[in-house]
């Protein structure tokens, strides 16, 4: 089994409930949880864009097979639950990145791992502080205006 860390995100509908739903269908699907975020909030990009704020959050788990085979169940449960892909950016039910999968990495045209812009990410790097302290010295990198603008909004 390999430990994963997969980014949960989404700003239509209602991305707690569709959170809720995805998870229940990634466990069904082999994902074994061991520890999830709360709820941060971050405002939609690109700035100016005039769709609602993003909800967030991070899980880590368990999967035994193949990064590939985790992925798949992921873009499953988006379409699943009302992910449309038309645009880059565009405002979405529910976004699924998996960020993290044991020691592995790949670079392929349908999967980059360790995820390449996670790093980078207050509305990812954040809620992973909560699961594991070693992502701290990543937010501390962080510009101050992201760290401000990525808020706690409670537990899902």
């Amino acid at each position: 089994m390999s430990e994963c860390l997969i980014a949960f995100g989404g700003n239509l509908s209602n991305p707690k409930v569709n959170f809720q739903l995805a998870l229940v269908m990634l466990c069904e699907s082999g994902f074994s949880l061991r520890q999830k975020s709360g709820l941060w909030q971050s405002p939609a990009w690109p700035a100016g864009s005039d769709t609602p704020d993003y909800l967030n959050a991070v899980v880590a788990g368990y999967f035994d097979g193949e990064p590939e085979a985790l992925l798949r169940q992921m873009l499953a449960i988006e379409t699943a639950l009302g992910r449309k892909r038309t645009v880059a950016n565009a405002a979405r039910t529910l976004d699924l990145d998996l960020l993290i999968f044991g020691q592995v990495t790949r670079d392929t045209e349908a999967l980059t791992l360790p995820h390449p812009r996670m790093l980078d990410r207050g509305f990812v790097m954040i809620p992973a502080c909560e699961i594991d302290e070693k992502w701290l010295q990543y937010v501390e990198a962080l510009p101050d205006v992201e760290i401000r603008a990525t808020r706690y909004v409670g537990q899902w």
